[in-house]
Parts: C-alpha cells; structure tokens; sequence
C-alpha cells in the first residue's frame, strides 16, 4: 500500500534528513525544493540508491498556485492522497526591529506561515477526502518558547505556527488528523553556521547536553510523530533543543 509523504524544502539542510528518513521509513516521499534542481535531483538519486522513491517538484511554500500544483503532482504520481506532511520551509532575516523592511516581513511570514497554513489546509482536506487520517508536522524553533532579538519576523512567525498547530490539530482530529509541531534548539546547518565564527563553541556551552544538534537528531522526533506510536499524541509541541530553551538564566555553575 502506498502511503505518501510530503516535505517542503526537501533540498534544505534539515529537508533532506527528513526526506531520507521518511523514505528509509517506507514512505515514496514528494518534496518541493526552490531553485535547487540540481540538489533536488541528487536527493532523488540518493533515495532511490536506498531503494525508496522520491519526486522533486520546485515549489513556493507560500504561493496558492504552486502548492496547489505540488500536492496535485504528488498524488497523481503516488496514485494516493498523502498520510503524511512535513511543513519544513523556512526562512528568516537579520534585523533590528526597527530596522526591518515591510519586505523582508513579508517574505519571512510567506514562507513560514501562510507556507504551512496552504500546505496544511491542501493535505488537510486531501486526507479528509481519503478518510485514512493522516499526520502533519509543523517546524517551529525556539522561539516558539523565547523572544529571539534581531529576529522578530522569524520569531513572530514561528510563535504562530505554534498556535497554527493547535488549532489545525483541535480541527482535523475529528477525522483522524494528527498535527504536532517539532522545535529545533541550535542545529548545525550551512545557515546556522554564519551567525557566528564558531556555532558550535557559542551555543554548546548554553545547553545543557554540551553539544549542538544536527539534522539527524530531527529525524527520529519527526518519525515518532507521524507513526502508530503517537497514536494520542496532537496538538503538540516537542523541543529537539538539548535542553537550552527549557532552562531559565542561571548565574550560578550547574
């Protein structure tokens, strides 16, 4: 039986850990990527070397048109209707408040949260239409739990996918429509790794494992979410942050 996943931002560093998981995980996995077609195509390349299938299609998370499109594609190549989303695009912007451009705040929230409100609200009502239930996963930060300085578009968005979840959870549960959010704390990316000359050195002494995390670490999380064990699991938020944003300042040594 084909059960189908959907992962926006497949190409992005935390994307395909995502996609190789859900594929390694027996899903055929269908995943939008925006200007990477080169990436996009070793990330198909690599799942079908794995044994899975994979298709890429470029896609706007936050473009009515293209989501549309992606989600159609995807179901006309699994011959299925999804059991599984990942809301996985992101973007944000360094600024001060205010300093921030109207532009950069709305191409922040595009992606981010009106990406997940179409992809949500599309494999939603597919779902519901196949009557299987499914599950959906939100990426949140955390900044759903604290104010981020010089990001307050990406954090005002991420907040919001947080309350987005809920409500999408408390709605589509009556059909058998799971929707948890997963937070990332400090993960080792190619985007990460430019907000300071050593990422690593800044964040590992701040959390209480000593380590940063990787894309790797989501993948696990991500699987339990989605899977029969998280049966009665929704409306969820679950930190993969080693700890860092469950503590309060400290000023003494722990």
């Amino acid at each position: 039986m084909t059960r189908l996943a959907l992962v926006t931002a497949g190409t992005s560093a935390i994307g395909r850990h995502l996609v190789l998981g859900l594929a390694g995980a027996g899903h055929d996995v269908a995943f939008t990527h925006l200007g990477a077609a080169a990436e996009a195509e070793a990330l198909v390349v690599a799942v079908a070397e794995a044994g899975g299938r994979a298709l890429a299609v470029e896609s706007d998370a936050g473009a009515e048109a293209e989501v549309l499109e992606f989600h159609a594609r995807a179901a006309d190549w699994a011959g299925a209707a999804p059991r599984v989303l990942v809301n996985n695009a992101g973007i944000q912007t360094w600024s001060a408040l205010v300093d921030l451009e109207v532009a950069a705040w709305d191409r922040v929230m595009a992606t981010n949260l009106r990406g997940t409100f179409l992809n949500t609200r599309t494999a939603g009502r597919a779902m519901i239409a196949a009557g299987q239930g499914g599950a959906i996963v939100t990426l949140g930060s955390g900044c759903n739990k604290a104010a981020f300085p010089r990001l307050v578009d990406y954090t005002a968005s991420k907040g919001g996918i947080e309350q987005f979840t809920k409500v999408a959870a408390s709605e589509l549960g009556p059909h058998g429509i799971r929707v948890n959010c997963i937070a990332p704390g400090a993960i080792a990316t190619e985007r990460t790794a430019a907000e300071a000359g050593d990422y690593a050195a800044t964040w590992s002494p701040l959390t209480p494992l000593r380590r940063i995390g990787t894309p790797q670490d989501l993948v696990g999380p991500m699987l339990f979410l989605i899977s029969d064990a998280a049966s009665f699991v929704t409306g969820q938020t679950l930190y993969v942050d080693g700890g860092v944003f469950s503590q309060a300042p400290w000023p003494y040594p722990t």
